[in-house]
Protein backbone atom coordinates (compact mmCIF):
# COMPACT_ATOMS: atom_id res chain seq x y z
CA UNK A 1 0.00 0.00 0.00
CA UNK A 2 1.18 3.63 -0.44
CA UNK A 3 0.33 6.10 2.10
CA UNK A 4 -0.19 9.87 1.03
CA UNK A 5 -1.33 12.93 2.96
CA UNK A 6 -2.93 15.94 1.58
CA UNK A 7 -2.41 19.34 2.44
CA UNK A 8 -5.43 21.21 2.55
CA UNK A 9 -8.94 20.87 1.07
CA UNK A 10 -7.53 22.98 -2.16
CA UNK A 11 -3.81 21.08 -1.98
CA UNK A 12 -4.65 17.79 -1.95
CA UNK A 13 -3.73 15.51 -4.91
CA UNK A 14 -5.06 14.52 -8.49
CA UNK A 15 -5.03 10.99 -8.39
CA UNK A 16 -3.82 9.50 -11.57
CA UNK A 17 -5.95 6.85 -13.07
CA UNK A 18 -7.60 6.14 -16.07
CA UNK A 19 -11.17 7.44 -17.24
CA UNK A 20 -12.66 4.42 -18.49
CA UNK A 21 -16.00 3.37 -16.46
CA UNK A 22 -16.62 0.51 -14.49
CA UNK A 23 -18.93 -2.23 -15.15
CA UNK A 24 -22.26 -1.65 -12.74
CA UNK A 25 -22.54 -3.45 -10.09
CA UNK A 26 -25.33 -6.66 -10.26
CA UNK A 27 -28.33 -5.68 -8.14
CA UNK A 28 -28.85 -9.16 -5.44
CA UNK A 29 -25.24 -9.82 -5.24
CA UNK A 30 -22.74 -8.86 -2.39
CA UNK A 31 -20.44 -9.51 0.25
CA UNK A 32 -21.22 -11.17 3.36
CA UNK A 33 -23.19 -9.73 6.13
CA UNK A 34 -20.57 -10.25 8.90
CA UNK A 35 -17.86 -7.81 10.01
CA UNK A 36 -14.03 -9.20 10.00
CA UNK A 37 -13.61 -6.08 12.60
CA UNK A 38 -15.98 -5.96 15.17
CA UNK A 39 -18.77 -8.51 16.40
CA UNK A 40 -22.21 -8.56 17.48
CA UNK A 41 -23.96 -7.13 14.49
CA UNK A 42 -25.14 -7.72 11.66
CA UNK A 43 -25.35 -6.12 8.05
CA UNK A 44 -28.42 -4.91 6.21
CA UNK A 45 -29.20 -2.98 3.22
CA UNK A 46 -31.64 0.15 3.06
CA UNK A 47 -33.35 2.65 1.47
CA UNK A 48 -34.62 5.25 3.76
CA UNK A 49 -36.09 7.49 1.62
CA UNK A 50 -39.29 6.96 -0.93
CA UNK A 51 -41.97 8.24 -2.71
CA UNK A 52 -45.52 7.31 -3.75
CA UNK A 53 -48.51 8.29 -5.07
CA UNK A 54 -49.56 9.65 -1.60
CA UNK A 55 -47.54 13.00 -2.46
CA UNK A 56 -45.39 13.28 -5.59
CA UNK A 57 -44.25 10.00 -6.35
CA UNK A 58 -45.50 7.95 -9.36
CA UNK A 59 -46.33 4.40 -7.77
CA UNK A 60 -48.95 2.75 -5.81
CA UNK A 61 -47.85 2.79 -1.99
CA UNK A 62 -49.91 -1.01 -1.94
CA UNK A 63 -46.47 -2.32 -4.08
CA UNK A 64 -43.70 -0.45 -3.03
CA UNK A 65 -42.67 -2.52 0.16
CA UNK A 66 -42.72 -5.51 -2.02
CA UNK A 67 -40.50 -4.29 -4.69
CA UNK A 68 -37.86 -3.22 -2.56
CA UNK A 69 -37.89 -6.64 -0.77
CA UNK A 70 -37.94 -8.13 -4.04
CA UNK A 71 -34.68 -6.17 -4.83
CA UNK A 72 -33.11 -7.75 -2.24
CA UNK A 73 -33.17 -4.76 0.78
CA UNK A 74 -33.78 -5.70 4.12
CA UNK A 75 -34.74 -2.57 5.25
CA UNK A 76 -37.07 0.19 3.00
CA UNK A 77 -38.90 3.48 4.18
CA UNK A 78 -41.76 5.28 2.41
CA UNK A 79 -41.24 9.14 3.17
CA UNK A 80 -44.17 11.03 1.50
CA UNK A 81 -43.73 14.92 1.55
CA UNK A 82 -45.45 16.29 4.31
CA UNK A 83 -45.75 20.34 3.16
CA UNK A 84 -49.67 21.72 3.41
CA UNK A 85 -51.93 19.40 3.59
CA UNK A 86 -52.91 19.27 6.58
CA UNK A 87 -52.75 22.98 7.72
CA UNK A 88 -54.22 24.81 4.13
CA UNK A 89 -57.23 22.05 4.10
CA UNK A 90 -57.48 19.26 6.43
CA UNK A 91 -58.28 15.81 5.67
CA UNK A 92 -61.34 16.74 4.83
CA UNK A 93 -61.13 18.92 2.67
CA UNK A 94 -58.33 17.14 0.92
CA UNK A 95 -60.12 13.75 0.42
CA UNK A 96 -63.11 15.50 -2.02
CA UNK A 97 -59.91 17.08 -4.34
CA UNK A 98 -58.59 15.31 -7.09
CA UNK A 99 -55.39 12.95 -6.46
CA UNK A 100 -53.58 15.53 -8.01
CA UNK A 101 -53.62 17.72 -5.26
CA UNK A 102 -51.23 15.16 -2.91
CA UNK A 103 -48.77 16.10 -5.67
CA UNK A 104 -48.25 19.61 -4.44
CA UNK A 105 -49.82 19.58 -1.28
CA UNK A 106 -48.29 16.35 0.14
CA UNK A 107 -49.51 14.02 2.90
CA UNK A 108 -53.26 13.98 4.31
CA UNK A 109 -53.84 12.36 7.38
CA UNK A 110 -55.60 9.43 5.63
CA UNK A 111 -52.36 9.00 3.68
CA UNK A 112 -50.28 8.97 6.61
CA UNK A 113 -52.83 6.19 8.13
CA UNK A 114 -52.54 3.94 4.92
CA UNK A 115 -48.39 4.35 4.85
CA UNK A 116 -48.73 2.34 8.61
CA UNK A 117 -51.31 -0.14 7.36
CA UNK A 118 -48.68 -0.82 4.67
CA UNK A 119 -45.84 -0.54 6.84
CA UNK A 120 -47.04 -3.20 9.19
CA UNK A 121 -48.33 -5.91 6.84
CA UNK A 122 -44.85 -5.86 4.75
CA UNK A 123 -43.01 -5.84 8.50
CA UNK A 124 -40.74 -9.13 9.57
CA UNK A 125 -39.45 -9.06 11.78
CA UNK A 126 -35.91 -11.10 11.55
CA UNK A 127 -36.52 -10.81 7.37
CA UNK A 128 -37.80 -7.41 6.42
CA UNK A 129 -38.12 -4.24 8.54
CA UNK A 130 -40.82 -2.00 7.04
CA UNK A 131 -40.97 1.59 8.24
CA UNK A 132 -43.17 4.11 8.14
CA UNK A 133 -41.56 7.68 7.78
CA UNK A 134 -42.48 11.45 6.47
CA UNK A 135 -40.09 13.87 4.34
CA UNK A 136 -41.13 17.25 6.07
CA UNK A 137 -40.80 19.47 2.71
CA UNK A 138 -40.00 23.22 3.07
CA UNK A 139 -39.06 24.07 -0.52
CA UNK A 140 -36.64 27.21 0.23
CA UNK A 141 -35.12 25.58 3.34
CA UNK A 142 -34.89 21.85 2.46
CA UNK A 143 -36.38 18.70 3.10
CA UNK A 144 -36.05 16.70 6.45
CA UNK A 145 -36.73 13.02 6.84
CA UNK A 146 -38.29 11.81 9.88
CA UNK A 147 -38.93 8.03 11.15
CA UNK A 148 -40.32 6.32 14.07
CA UNK A 149 -42.75 9.14 14.76
CA UNK A 150 -46.71 8.11 15.92
CA UNK A 151 -47.49 11.33 14.36
CA UNK A 152 -46.41 13.87 10.83
CA UNK A 153 -46.36 17.45 10.55
CA UNK A 154 -46.52 19.83 7.85
CA UNK A 155 -44.22 22.92 7.57
CA UNK A 156 -46.02 25.00 10.45
CA UNK A 157 -44.03 28.89 9.55
CA UNK A 158 -42.14 28.92 6.15
CA UNK A 159 -38.29 29.98 6.62
CA UNK A 160 -37.82 28.71 10.20
CA UNK A 161 -36.28 25.63 10.55
CA UNK A 162 -37.43 25.42 14.64
CA UNK A 163 -40.98 24.81 14.71
CA UNK A 164 -39.97 21.43 13.05
CA UNK A 165 -37.08 20.71 15.75
CA UNK A 166 -39.29 21.98 18.76
CA UNK A 167 -42.26 19.67 17.17
CA UNK A 168 -39.52 16.76 16.69
CA UNK A 169 -38.45 17.67 20.71
CA UNK A 170 -42.07 17.35 21.64
CA UNK A 171 -43.00 14.39 19.70
CA UNK A 172 -42.56 10.57 21.86
CA UNK A 173 -41.35 7.79 19.56
CA UNK A 174 -43.10 4.39 19.36
CA UNK A 175 -43.03 1.79 22.15
CA UNK A 176 -42.74 -0.60 20.12
CA UNK A 177 -39.81 0.85 18.34
CA UNK A 178 -38.15 1.87 21.38
CA UNK A 179 -39.59 4.80 22.41
CA UNK A 180 -37.47 7.54 22.90
CA UNK A 181 -38.47 9.50 20.15
CA UNK A 182 -38.45 9.94 16.40
CA UNK A 183 -35.36 9.91 14.45
CA UNK A 184 -34.65 12.54 11.66
CA UNK A 185 -31.69 13.48 8.68
CA UNK A 186 -31.36 16.25 6.14
CA UNK A 187 -31.99 15.27 2.90
CA UNK A 188 -30.13 16.24 -0.63
CA UNK A 189 -28.21 18.59 1.65
CA UNK A 190 -27.44 22.22 -0.58
CA UNK A 191 -30.26 21.00 -3.02
CA UNK A 192 -32.83 23.96 -1.05
CA UNK A 193 -31.49 27.35 -1.04
CA UNK A 194 -31.96 28.08 2.10
CA UNK A 195 -29.92 25.13 3.38
CA UNK A 196 -31.49 24.41 6.57
CA UNK A 197 -30.95 28.27 7.37
CA UNK A 198 -27.40 27.22 7.14
CA UNK A 199 -27.99 23.82 9.47
CA UNK A 200 -29.54 26.21 12.04
CA UNK A 201 -28.28 23.94 15.01
CA UNK A 202 -30.07 23.28 18.53
CA UNK A 203 -28.54 20.70 20.67
CA UNK A 204 -32.00 19.76 22.25
CA UNK A 205 -32.43 17.28 19.74
CA UNK A 206 -28.81 16.70 18.55
CA UNK A 207 -29.20 13.03 19.41
CA UNK A 208 -32.50 12.75 17.49
CA UNK A 209 -30.83 14.30 13.83
CA UNK A 210 -29.03 11.12 12.94
CA UNK A 211 -28.26 11.22 9.12
CA UNK A 212 -27.13 13.38 6.22
CA UNK A 213 -27.91 12.34 2.99
CA UNK A 214 -24.75 12.47 0.93
CA UNK A 215 -25.68 9.92 -2.08
CA UNK A 216 -29.19 10.74 -3.08
CA UNK A 217 -30.13 8.93 -5.98
CA UNK A 218 -27.02 9.04 -8.43
CA UNK A 219 -25.73 12.20 -6.92
CA UNK A 220 -22.65 12.71 -4.28
CA UNK A 221 -23.30 16.01 -2.49
CA UNK A 222 -19.94 16.54 -1.32
CA UNK A 223 -19.23 19.54 -3.26
CA UNK A 224 -22.78 20.68 -3.63
CA UNK A 225 -22.46 24.57 -4.36
CA UNK A 226 -18.72 24.47 -3.70
CA UNK A 227 -19.46 26.53 -7.37
CA UNK A 228 -21.09 28.90 -6.25
CA UNK A 229 -19.04 30.12 -3.04
CA UNK A 230 -21.01 27.89 -0.67
CA UNK A 231 -19.47 25.46 1.94
CA UNK A 232 -19.50 21.67 1.43
CA UNK A 233 -22.48 20.95 3.27
CA UNK A 234 -20.53 17.96 5.05
CA UNK A 235 -18.52 20.97 6.67
CA UNK A 236 -21.60 23.16 6.90
CA UNK A 237 -23.56 20.49 8.60
CA UNK A 238 -20.92 18.82 11.03
CA UNK A 239 -19.35 22.28 12.23
CA UNK A 240 -22.56 23.75 12.93
CA UNK A 241 -22.56 21.15 15.63
CA UNK A 242 -25.24 18.26 14.59
CA UNK A 243 -23.83 14.76 15.36
CA UNK A 244 -25.09 13.16 11.84
CA UNK A 245 -24.63 9.60 10.49
CA UNK A 246 -23.90 9.72 6.31
CA UNK A 247 -26.74 7.95 4.12
CA UNK A 248 -27.01 6.85 0.48
CA UNK A 249 -30.58 6.87 -0.31
CA UNK A 250 -32.87 6.41 -3.83
CA UNK A 251 -35.46 9.16 -3.37
CA UNK A 252 -37.36 7.33 -5.45
CA UNK A 253 -40.57 8.70 -7.20
CA UNK A 254 -40.40 6.55 -9.75
CA UNK A 255 -42.57 2.42 -9.88
CA UNK A 256 -39.31 0.62 -9.58
CA UNK A 257 -38.59 1.14 -6.09
CA UNK A 258 -35.06 -0.84 -4.85
CA UNK A 259 -33.70 -1.41 -8.38
CA UNK A 260 -32.27 0.84 -9.94
CA UNK A 261 -28.39 0.09 -9.76
CA UNK A 262 -25.82 3.12 -8.97
CA UNK A 263 -28.42 4.80 -6.59
CA UNK A 264 -28.10 5.74 -3.29
CA UNK A 265 -28.48 2.87 0.01
CA UNK A 266 -27.06 3.07 3.28
CA UNK A 267 -25.77 -0.51 5.13
CA UNK A 268 -26.64 -0.13 8.96
CA UNK A 269 -24.96 -2.48 11.27
CA UNK A 270 -28.14 -3.61 13.48
CA UNK A 271 -28.18 -6.24 16.24
CA UNK A 272 -31.18 -7.34 15.66
CA UNK A 273 -33.14 -7.33 12.23
CA UNK A 274 -36.19 -5.26 13.82
CA UNK A 275 -37.57 -1.98 13.83
CA UNK A 276 -36.49 -1.59 17.51
CA UNK A 277 -32.73 -3.13 16.00
CA UNK A 278 -32.85 -1.03 12.70
CA UNK A 279 -33.70 2.71 14.98
CA UNK A 280 -30.38 1.91 17.67
CA UNK A 281 -28.21 1.48 14.43
CA UNK A 282 -29.59 5.07 13.57
CA UNK A 283 -29.43 6.80 16.42
CA UNK A 284 -25.86 4.95 17.18
CA UNK A 285 -24.76 6.15 13.66
CA UNK A 286 -23.55 2.80 12.78
CA UNK A 287 -23.94 3.30 8.74
CA UNK A 288 -22.33 3.69 5.76
CA UNK A 289 -23.77 5.23 2.42
CA UNK A 290 -23.01 4.09 -0.68
CA UNK A 291 -24.27 3.83 -4.17
CA UNK A 292 -23.66 -0.13 -4.53
CA UNK A 293 -25.74 -2.87 -3.99
CA UNK A 294 -24.36 -5.97 -1.89
CA UNK A 295 -21.69 -3.46 -0.35
CA UNK A 296 -19.87 -4.33 2.78
CA UNK A 297 -18.09 -1.16 4.91
CA UNK A 298 -17.33 -1.32 8.27
CA UNK A 299 -14.59 0.52 9.84
CA UNK A 300 -12.91 1.54 13.28
CA UNK A 301 -10.99 3.87 14.67
CA UNK A 302 -8.36 3.18 17.55
CA UNK A 303 -6.51 6.00 19.51
CA UNK A 304 -4.03 5.87 22.27
CA UNK A 305 -5.96 4.06 24.58
CA UNK A 306 -5.95 1.03 22.53
CA UNK A 307 -9.72 0.41 21.94
CA UNK A 308 -11.43 0.61 18.45
CA UNK A 309 -14.21 2.66 18.21
CA UNK A 310 -16.83 1.70 15.43
CA UNK A 311 -17.78 4.41 13.07
CA UNK A 312 -20.25 7.17 14.48
CA UNK A 313 -18.25 6.81 18.10
CA UNK A 314 -16.80 9.32 20.01
CA UNK A 315 -13.06 9.06 20.47
CA UNK A 316 -11.36 10.21 24.47
CA UNK A 317 -8.51 12.46 22.18
CA UNK A 318 -7.71 15.84 21.99
CA UNK A 319 -4.69 15.03 19.62
CA UNK A 320 -3.23 12.60 18.20
CA UNK A 321 -2.44 9.63 16.21
CA UNK A 322 -5.54 7.70 15.22
CA UNK A 323 -5.26 3.80 13.77
CA UNK A 324 -8.05 3.70 11.35
CA UNK A 325 -8.73 0.00 10.37
CA UNK A 326 -11.19 -1.08 7.03
CA UNK A 327 -13.38 -3.79 5.88
CA UNK A 328 -14.83 -3.23 2.17
CA UNK A 329 -15.86 -5.89 0.15
CA UNK A 330 -18.45 -6.63 -2.55
CA UNK A 331 -18.30 -9.69 -4.43
CA UNK A 332 -15.40 -12.18 -6.72
CA UNK A 333 -15.09 -9.31 -8.78
CA UNK A 334 -14.20 -6.55 -6.82
CA UNK A 335 -11.11 -8.44 -5.05
CA UNK A 336 -7.80 -6.44 -6.43
CA UNK A 337 -10.38 -3.29 -7.45
CA UNK A 338 -7.84 -0.28 -6.57
CA UNK A 339 -9.71 2.67 -4.43
CA UNK A 340 -8.60 4.66 -2.08
CA UNK A 341 -9.53 5.89 1.39
CA UNK A 342 -10.09 9.67 2.31
CA UNK A 343 -9.85 11.04 5.61
CA UNK A 344 -12.29 13.84 5.50
CA UNK A 345 -11.97 16.66 8.07
CA UNK A 346 -13.30 20.28 8.41
CA UNK A 347 -11.99 22.82 5.76
CA UNK A 348 -13.02 25.99 4.94
CA UNK A 349 -15.19 25.76 1.73
CA UNK A 350 -14.68 21.74 0.76
CA UNK A 351 -13.00 19.71 3.55
CA UNK A 352 -9.59 19.31 4.24
CA UNK A 353 -8.17 15.84 2.99
CA UNK A 354 -6.11 14.84 6.05
CA UNK A 355 -4.74 11.26 4.34
CA UNK A 356 -5.18 9.33 0.95
CA UNK A 357 -4.29 5.37 1.01
CA UNK A 358 -4.21 3.60 -1.76
CA UNK A 359 -5.35 0.25 -1.37
CA UNK A 360 -6.83 -2.92 -3.18
CA UNK A 361 -10.29 -4.66 -2.43
CA UNK A 362 -9.67 -7.70 -0.11
CA UNK A 363 -7.41 -7.50 2.95
CA UNK A 364 -8.33 -5.38 5.27
CA UNK A 365 -6.92 -2.05 5.47
CA UNK A 366 -4.95 0.04 8.12
CA UNK A 367 -3.44 3.02 8.70
CA UNK A 368 -2.60 5.93 11.10
CA UNK A 369 -3.78 9.45 10.70
CA UNK A 370 -2.68 12.47 13.03
CA UNK A 371 -6.09 14.49 14.52
CA UNK A 372 -6.03 17.54 16.52
CA UNK A 373 -9.35 19.14 18.21
CA UNK A 374 -8.16 22.44 17.03
CA UNK A 375 -8.55 21.73 13.55
CA UNK A 376 -12.31 20.90 14.04
CA UNK A 377 -13.55 17.66 16.05
CA UNK A 378 -14.92 15.24 13.47
CA UNK A 379 -13.51 13.21 10.60
CA UNK A 380 -14.91 10.35 8.75
CA UNK A 381 -13.39 8.27 5.67
CA UNK A 382 -14.70 8.36 2.02
CA UNK A 383 -13.77 5.77 -0.26
CA UNK A 384 -13.46 6.89 -4.13
CA UNK A 385 -12.47 5.11 -7.14
CA UNK A 386 -9.77 7.22 -8.85
CA UNK A 387 -10.38 5.96 -12.37
CA UNK A 388 -14.15 7.75 -12.55
CA UNK A 389 -14.66 11.34 -11.68
CA UNK A 390 -17.44 12.92 -9.31
CA UNK A 391 -20.17 14.37 -10.69
CA UNK A 392 -19.86 17.61 -9.21
CA UNK A 393 -16.57 19.14 -8.86
CA UNK A 394 -14.81 20.91 -6.21
CA UNK A 395 -11.31 22.58 -6.07
CA UNK A 396 -9.05 21.54 -8.57
CA UNK A 397 -6.94 18.47 -7.79
CA UNK A 398 -8.92 17.70 -4.52
CA UNK A 399 -9.23 13.82 -4.09
CA UNK A 400 -13.10 14.51 -3.66
CA UNK A 401 -12.92 15.16 -7.42
CA UNK A 402 -12.54 11.19 -7.52
CA UNK A 403 -15.55 9.05 -7.69
CA UNK A 404 -17.54 8.28 -4.53
CA UNK A 405 -17.81 4.56 -3.75
CA UNK A 406 -18.89 4.65 0.17
CA UNK A 407 -19.04 7.35 3.54
CA UNK A 408 -18.11 6.11 6.53
CA UNK A 409 -20.13 7.73 9.42
CA UNK A 410 -17.73 10.04 11.48
CA UNK A 411 -16.00 9.60 14.30
CA UNK A 412 -16.13 12.87 17.26
CA UNK A 413 -13.21 13.72 18.95
CA UNK A 414 -14.25 14.19 23.03
CA UNK A 415 -10.86 15.30 25.03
Amino acid sequence: MTRRTALGAAGGLLLAGSLAPTVPAIAGTGAGRRSRLTRGTRLVHADLHNHTLLSDGDGDPALAFQSMRDAGLDVAALTDHATISDNLLGDVLAGILPPEYTQLGGLTRSGWQQTGAYADAANLDGTFTAIRGFEWSEPLLGHVNVWFTEHYVDVLQAGLMQPLLDWLRREPGLVLDGGAGGLAGFNHPGREPGRFQEFTYDPRVRDRVVSLEMFNRTDDFLFEGWADGKTSPLVACLDAGWRTGITGVTDEHGTDWGFPEGKGRTGLWVEQHTRRGVKQAMRARRFFATRTSGLRVDATATPYDGRPRRMGSTLPIERGVVRIRLDLARDDDWVGRPLTAQVLRSGSGAPTVAHVEEFQVGPLVTFDVPVDVADGDWFLVRIADPSQRNGTSGPEGHPGNDFGVAYTSPWWLEP
